[in-house]
């Protein structure tokens, strides 16, 4: 079950002896979606500064955190599996996010050094999702990126702002997914679903 607002998250749980430690959000993806059910962690990344970003170390115990999985798939491709944020920008020689359309569907709160989802939750069932249109111009985009370290680039005119539990994006050129930090290709379509309770994180 989802989490409630106000209620805890997780539980303690004694470390897994089998535990498995990914090193960045894609490997974390990875080891949650393969179907094996063995426990996993993550040392690095956005989905582990999400959570508290706390060493692992050798705790003897961790949270068990029941865990949202997205489903990510372009130009209606097999899904793939993400957990922390899937983002589509332009090609760097169309002038990558300074110019045209832009999205960023967030399951964790961070970008590197951004704040992008402050309100975002890694298990409440649905993905905050941030639009710009080709019409922001180079100068606004520069001061949404300055805000953005601080979460002060919301609420803003030409920022759409959508939780949903499933979306699909049609652009009128190719525009470069990434999902967990990693370049997949180049898609027209963007298609992104929500798998509530889909693993458990520890941490």
């Amino acid at each position: 079950m989802t989490i409630s607002k106000g209620a805890d998250w997780g539980k303690t749980v004694r470390r897994p002896p089998d535990l498995r430690i990914a090193a960045n959000d894609h490997d974390l993806a990875q080891m949650l979606d393969d179907g094996s059910g063995r426990p996993a962690a993550v040392s690095h990344g956005d989905v582990h500064r999400t959570v508290g970003g706390r060493p692992l170390g050798e705790r003897d115990e961790l949270l068990a955190l029941p865990f949202d999985l997205l489903r990510v798939s372009l130009d209606g491709a097999e899904p793939l599996a993400g957990v922390a944020h899937v983002l589509a920008r332009s090609p760097w020689r169309s002038g990558g996010w300074w110019r045209g359309e832009a999205v960023a569907v967030m399951n964790a709160e961070f970008v590197g050094e951004y704040d992008v989802a402050p309100r975002g939750h890694p298990n409440d069932g649905r993905a905050e999702t941030f639009r710009i249109g080709r019409e922001m111009g180079v100068r606004q985009r520069w001061e949404v990126r300055r805000r953005l370290p601080g979460a002060r680039h919301l609420p803003h005119p030409l920022i759409a702002v959508r939780p949903v539990r499933t979306m699909t994006w049609d652009f009128e050129r190719p525009l470069v997914i990434s999902v967990d930090g990693r370049k997949i290709g180049l898609a027209r379509r963007l298609a992104v679903e929500v798998e509530p309770d889909a693993a458990v994180l520890h941490a």
